[in-house]
């Protein structure tokens, strides 16, 4: 939206300037090219009654008498030529060459007054106001650029908030309170987002606290019918009858790890807790984590990471990951392992890759190397599966980019840091779509 809000502003700018411009270019030109003709008009007719002036009071006529209407300061020097009535000629000022403009005024006596100037210096004066024009046609253009970035940042920042909102509703956690933006329908999508959120929130709530009341009232009987089950399995002599209570007490025990895992899965639906995080911070506690064993190896940990890079995510867990992905590289890698981050693309997600210099993951274990419980022999085969469980928990990816040598992608929603990074709030806090903050 930013790019065609700026390509529409900056169009509409051209449009005016070439409209506005170039016509206001040609006629500043045309009219400083009449104007100088003017004045070399009146400077010969000045000319032309001093002349008469002389004739009428029989003084005689001189080349020193023409010197000033040759130009004064700020005029355009001229050549004047007087042809008196018996034929003499006097002159005054520079000599012309090349190409020349001219006026010609005769006197009321007869005399013929000539002023003549170069067309070049009427030519510049008449270049000073289009490059004027061109100046001001610049400045004009580069104001609308500023006008357009800021009307398109206006517009695009309380977008950028929504979709935080929207992220933050996605994941669980209660939504921020945005602050009315100023343009009509964002605020009103704004507005129906909050409502929307309201509703969703009290469903969820409804449903979790349905799922936590059914699992903790079902695992009191069950637990009785468990024990039940078990005491007839000790006390009857019937091997029949063992076998059924035997049957009865496995499907029993199945069911309550059902009950288990829904009250396991309400609580951790009870919302979410991504927010923004400056990774930087994270990866900087695993390297002073993890630098002495990796000191104790004679290996070497590097970190490359840009300190103002936020994402969306869990800070427990994403550092839990990361300790995962250095703790693998450690024990089945070999030389320096580095920890970068990069810009995932146009998308605004960032990539922490997590590499080393050893011999990588064999060709057989790569497909399965998320999997439970597969493992190279030298661990649980846990880890790894359970970091990408967290991944997925906070809406992002965990990969592994390349096979030898080893390096593990760790894909994370980026936070635009132009527009307020910290967009995600704690519970309670009020986001300003106008890059104010304030607590409630």
């Amino acid at each position: 939206m930013r790019r065609r809000v700026l390509q529409a502003t900056i169009a509409a700018v051209t449009v005016a300037v070439v409209l506005l411009g170039f016509p206001l270019a040609f006629l500043g030109a045309q009219l400083v090219r009449e104007s100088e003709m003017r004045g070399l008009e009146a400077r010969a007719t000045s000319a032309a009654r001093a002349v008469d002036f002389r004739i009428d009071q029989q003084i005689d006529l001189t080349d020193t008498m023409l010197e000033p209407y040759t130009g004064g300061s700020g005029d355009i020097a001229s050549s004047v030529v007087v042809h008196g009535p018996d034929g003499s000629v006097y002159r005054a000022g520079p000599t012309m060459s090349g190409r020349v403009l001219s006026v010609d005024v005769t006197s009321s006596d007869g005399a013929s007054v000539a002023l003549y100037v170069s067309w070049w210096d009427v030519f510049w004066r008449s270049a000073r106001v289009i490059a004027l024009v061109v100046v001001a046609a610049v400045v004009a253009f580069a104001a609308g650029i500023a006008m357009a970035i800021w009307q398109a940042n206006r517009l695009a920042a309380p977008l950028v908030y929504l979709a935080a909102s929207a992220e933050q509703l996605g994941s669980g956690q209660v939504r921020p309170h945005l602050e009315p933006s100023g343009v009509e329908e964002i605020d009103l999508v704004a507005a129906e987002l909050a409502r929307s959120a309201d509703r969703m929130a009290g469903r969820l709530a409804a449903e979790r606290q349905f799922a936590s009341d059914a699992s903790h009232q079902l695992r009191t009987p069950l637990t009785a019918l468990t024990m039940r089950l078990e005491e007839i399995t000790l006390t009857t002599g019937e091997p029949e009858v063992k076998e059924e209570a035997r049957i009865c007490l496995e499907q029993v025990e199945r069911l309550v790890r059902v009950v288990d895992d829904l009250l396991s899965r309400s609580r951790k639906a009870q919302g979410g807790t991504t927010e923004a995080v400056v990774l930087w911070e994270v990866v900087h506690q695993q390297e002073e984590e993890w630098e002495r064993p990796f000191a104790v190896a004679d290996r070497e940990l590097v970190v490359d990471v840009d300190r103002t890079t936020q994402v969306l995510a869990t800070p427990g867990a994403l550092a839990q990951v990361l300790a995962t992905l250095i703790e693998n590289s450690l024990k089945h890698g070999a030389g320096t392992t580095t920890v970068r981050a990069r810009s995932g693309g146009p998308s605004g997600a960032v990539v922490v890759e997590v590499a080393d210099e050893g011999q990588g993951v064999p060709d057989d274990l790569a497909p399965r190397i998320f999997e439970r419980e597969v493992t190279s022999g030298a661990g649980t085969g846990l880890g790894l599966a359970l970091a990408r469980d967290l991944v997925n928990a906070d809406g992002g990816r965990l990969e592994l980019a390349q096979r030898r040598p080893a390096v593990f992608a760790l894909f994370l929603a980026g936070v635009p840091a132009a527009l307020a990074p910290d967009v995600v709030l704690p519970r309670g806090a009020a986001v300003s779509s106008k890059g104010e903050r304030r607590r409630r």
